[in-house]
């Protein structure tokens, strides 16, 4: 067979699994960045080593081995990537000076688009987006790259304990003990969307638009009304995260520098949550890219926010830098 030949064979029969190893490799690493990086490397590799591909495992097996080992040696280099509540420190008051720390490597979000399964069947759909849910992708950095890897192929991927074992070039016992200290650490309820209770379709709708048109006029009542008692605000890179919507409300009122009407949110989605792109207004007249929002419901409200400041962001998410004035209306409710 020609080089081409094979080469088109390796694409057809590689390409259907490029989103699913994304999201494999975003969930070992935490950055969407080096997620895609790392994918490439992955199929390198795979297309160097294809015409040796003996088919004694699956092609899905194999290159999950390929990415896993890829991430495994990357990983050796870096540290993990923590959000400002995994730092160690209490919840801050709204009113503390804002400190700033790019230089951390900080977790990122990542566009459904990149990482969503085309599943038809609605419950693998839901399974696809609790596993990249930004609670478990924070939770699984804690855990050594080893051990990372073992509790993602084994209770995300559902691989049998012998295949893993194969992968990491370990044994099944070796499998079993990690997978159990590596559960003994992370928190179980970020592996499961069963214990996420967010409200229904309509009520999610009407939560957001809320959400929306408070942020928007910058009605601080309004924006204290729709966050559950304990809600969570982070918003890296800055160090401090804030509890409660009394905090959270007075944080918005008296650190974010733009006033009623001058922000615009943009639905997006990302992690298999809703999330917003934020807009600000600035002195041309134009809307410019400000954050980028991550937001987990509850049946109460909503439970958390984590604002992200990297403005590469918006680019990876296929949103503009800047939007002319016309570009973006007013939230519809009220106007």
């Amino acid at each position: 067979m020609s080089t081409q030949r094979v080469e088109e064979d390796f694409l057809q029969v590689t390409d259907p699994l490029r989103r699913e190893l994304t999201a494999h490799c975003y969930r070992m690493l935490g950055s969407v960045h080096d997620a895609e990086d790392l994918v490439q490397e992955t199929y390198l590799r795979a297309w160097r080593s294809y015409d040796r591909f003996e088919g004694k495992a699956s092609l899905r097996t194999w290159l999950y081995r390929i990415a896993t080992n890829a991430c495994l040696t990357a990983l050796e280099s870096r540290s993990r990537r923590p959000l400002p509540t995994g730092l160690g420190a209490p919840s801050a008051a709204p009113d503390d000076r804002l400190v700033e720390q790019r230089e951390v490597p900080w977790l990122e979000p990542v566009p459904d688009a990149m990482v969503g399964g085309t599943e038809d069947d609605p419950a693998a759909i839901v399974a696809s987006r609790a596993s990249v849910r930004l609670a478990l992708i924070a939770a699984l950095q804690y855990l050594p790259p080893r051990q990372r890897a073992v509790l993602v192929l084994r209770d995300v991927l559902r691989l049998h304990a012998a295949e893993v074992a194969e992968m990491l070039d370990t044994t099944t016992a070796a499998v079993n003990s990690s997978l159990q200290r590596a559960r003994a650490q992370i928190d179980q309820a970020a592996l499961s969307e069963d214990d996420i209770s967010e409200p229904t379709a309509p009520d999610q709708r009407e939560l957001l638009d809320r959400y929306v048109r408070a942020l928007e006029d910058k009605d601080i009542p309004a924006i204290v009304e729709v966050f559950t008692a304990d809600a969570i605000w982070e918003m890296p890179p800055f160090t401090a995260w804030y509890q409660g919507p009394d905090h959270i409300g007075r944080l918005i009122d008296t650190q974010c520098p733009a006033g009623p009407g001058e922000l615009r949110l943009v639905p997006t989605r990302a992690n298999g949550q809703p999330a917003f792109a934020m807009y600000r207004l600035g002195d041309d007249g134009d809307w410019h890219a400000f954050q980028l929002q991550v937001l987990t419901l509850a049946a109460g409200g909503i439970a958390h926010v984590t604002a992200f400041f990297d403005l590469r962001l918006f680019t990876t998410f296929g949103l503009p830098l800047t939007r002319p004035a016309e570009d973006l209306a007013p939230s519809r409710a009220g106007r």
